[in-house]
């Protein structure tokens, strides 16, 4: 798959991002060059490898999901500047 010039520019709208049309060849060339890349990768014989969530093998901690925390609406609410019915009140942003 090869991306031109048009692409880039669709690509970079859709992205919201601003390129100068001077700019959309050198775009294109990186795009290429990205997706070059990514076909290198499709090269890789990964048959029998087990992905990895780590680069250095080792164990995720577990713990219980127990509930240690609860009923401190009453100290939390100290901290708001204003609270109501027992929530923090916060200012209308939106007209």
């Amino acid at each position: 798959m090869s991306i031109d010039e048009n692409t880039a520019a669709k690509v970079a709208k859709l992205a919201r991002i601003e390129v100068e049309s001077q700019d959309l060849t050198v775009l294109a060339k990186e795009f290429n060059d990205i997706l070059g890349f990514i076909e290198q990768l499709n090269e890789v014989d990964v048959e029998g490898i087990e992905p990895m969530i780590s680069v250095t093998p080792q164990k995720l901690r577990r713990r219980t999901d127990n509930i240690t925390d609860g009923d401190k609406q009453t100290s939390v609410l100290k901290n708001a500047p204003i609270s109501r019915e027992g929530f923090y009140a916060v200012p209308k942003v939106v007209e």
